[in-house]
C-alpha cells in the first residue's frame, strides 16, 4: 500500500497528511463532543429540572417525591395584579 500511495502522490505531502491526520482526529472528536454536549444542555425542560422527552422517566420520580410532589395550577382569573389604587397597565392608556 505504501508503493501505491507514494507512486501517485508526491514525497512532500505525504508527510503532510500524515502530519494532519491527528490534530484532525482530535478536533473532530473535540466538535462531536462540544455537540453533544450542547445538545443535551439545550433541550427543553420543565420546571422541575426534568427533560421534556422523558415524560414516562419524570412521572415515576414525581411518583417516588411523596409530599414534595411539584403540581401545576393555572390561573384561576385574568386580572392584573396590582395594589392599592393603582391602575392596571391597559386601564385607559
Amino acid at each position: 500500500m505504501g508503493d501505491f500511495l507514494s507512486s501517485v502522490v508526491p514525497p512532500g505531502l505525504i508527510d503532510v497528511l500524515s502530519a494532519l491526520i491527528p490534530p484532525v482526529v482530535v478536533g473532530t472528536v473535540f466538535c462531536a463532543f462540544v455537540i453533544n454536549l450542547l445538545r443535551k444542555e439545550m433541550a427543553p425542560r420543565r420546571m422541575d429540572g426534568s427533560l421534556v422527552s422523558n415524560d414516562g422517566a419524570a412521572q415515576d420520580a414525581t411518583d417516588h417525591k411523596g409530599a414534595a410532589e411539584v403540581r401545576e395550577t393555572g390561573a384561576t382569573n385574568e386580572t392584573p395584579i396590582v395594589q392599592g389604587g393603582e391602575r392596571a397597565e391597559s386601564d385607559g392608556r
